[in-house]
């Protein structure tokens, strides 16, 4: 692939990698709170954005974005992503982008003026609710909320968990079983349910590593009961949640990956300019070869999982699944990640565990990396399954 091909989106890149670094990574603290002040300073910050024309990035400008591709989006994660709260500023943030994108691509237009266009405005805010606390969240085949046709109406019953930004949102995308005679990945029907609805029921927010969060940092515990909502609902065809759920999920991960490679890289900054300033006995903690090593491993893990990133972004784009690439970026990123900031946590001592550095708190969030979106062993076994069935028919496995 030419140097060319791999060109980010200059000037858009340099605003964003300016505004993160002037406007949000110095308000972070503020933002954190979540009280009064601090909501009046996000949409201070977001004001900002949308005056730069950079709001939405994630969905072009018909759907109310600012979006030029695909591509151009998963650069611009990479520094959104050295704050976690960069994809709320920008008005891309999970779970209300991948909601987006998917009324985009499959809502009606009665679905994108009512649902779409305040979402991505930010007007509104939405949940995903797939995943259940009876059955293993990898496997979304083995669903058992149901929906029940019943005249021009949908009935839907069943228990969700882990709905994440259920806490004052308008409206969830709840996937459930329409069709369980189905095949196993035609069963599931996507439907768009008003969080107003009787019979939805957000039991509370769970508590993750000992934080409950708040409205868009909340994973919430969510029941159906009985929840009636008209067919026109239906987001795409019925039976195609599964479908749904894989446009939504494979270019997901590439988004995610280059977001934890702007948290590595901010991470390897704090871990290199600590070693050189902080002193022992012996001198500074840079001269030590174990530090050495660990800022050698770190540089090399941050370069081989940004390239792994690229390389699979740029398949999807070019129209390939890129399932291997996917599935391998996933759980070698989540390593990555994890081991980056623990070592930069390490280096800093007990000062790395304490909210003197954001280190602590990209601690707690990137382990959770290592499940979402499909565990790490999971993802492993895609990867072996296919690349050994490329072999069993005799082709091999292409490295390009």
């Amino acid at each position: 692939m030419t140097a060319t091909a791999w060109a980010p989106p200059t000037e858009r890149l340099a605003q964003v990698r300016t505004f993160m670094a002037e406007r949000v990574l110095p308000n972070e603290r503020a933002i954190e709170r979540q009280d009064a002040a601090g909501e009046q300073l996000l949409a201070q910050l977001q004001d900002e954005v949308r005056e730069l024309g950079l709001w939405a990035p994630h969905v072009p400008p018909e759907a109310g974005g600012s979006g030029t591709g695909f591509l151009d989006y998963a650069y611009l994660n990479e520094h959104i992503g050295r704050s976690a709260f960069g994809q709320l500023v920008f008005g891309c943030q999970a779970p209300d982008a991948g909601n987006a994108e998917i009324l985009h691509l499959f809502g009606t237009e009665e679905q994108k003026e009512r649902w779409l266009q305040p979402l991505v405005a930010g007007q509104i805010r939405s949940f995903f609710s797939m995943t259940e606390p009876e059955v293993p969240g990898s496997d979304p085949t083995t669903l058992r909320t149901r929906a029940v046709r019943d005249g021009d109406d949908w009935v839907i019953d069943g228990h969700k968990w882990f709905s994440s930004g259920a806490d004052g949102a308008a409206f969830g995308i709840v996937m459930a079983v329409t069709d369980p005679d189905a095949g196993p990945h035609a069963r599931a029907t996507q439907i768009v349910v008003p969080a107003d609805t009787p019979g939805v029921d957000v039991v509370r927010p769970i508590s993750v590593m000992g934080h409950e969060g708040k409205g868009w940092t909340t994973h919430c515990e969510v029941r159906y009961t009985n929840v009636r909502v008209p067919v026109a609902n239906t987001l795409g065809a019925e039976g195609a949640g599964f479908l749904i759920a894989q446009k939504r999920l494979g270019p997901g991960r590439i988004h995610h990956v280059m977001r934890w490679l702007g948290q590595m890289q901010r991470a390897f900054e704090l871990m290199c300019s600590y070693a050189l300033e902080r002193e022992t006995s012996s001198g500074p903690l840079a001269d030590k070869q174990t530090v050495q090593n660990w800022i050698a491993d770190s540089y090399a893990e941050i370069q081989a999982c940004r390239f792994m990133t690229l390389d699979a972004a740029h398949k999807i784009d070019a129209g390939d699944e890129a399932r291997v690439e996917v599935s391998a970026i996933k759980f070698y990123a989540a390593k990555a990640l994890n081991d980056v900031i623990d070592r930069a946590v390490q280096v800093h001592g007990a000062r790395g565990l304490t909210d003197e550095t954001p280190l602590a708190g990209m601690l707690m969030q990137a382990r959770a990396g290592r499940i979402y979106d499909g565990p790490d062993e999971v993802h492993r076994q895609v990867v072996a399954r296919r690349i050994l069935k490329a072999f069993a028919k005799g082709e091999g496995w292409q490295f390009s």
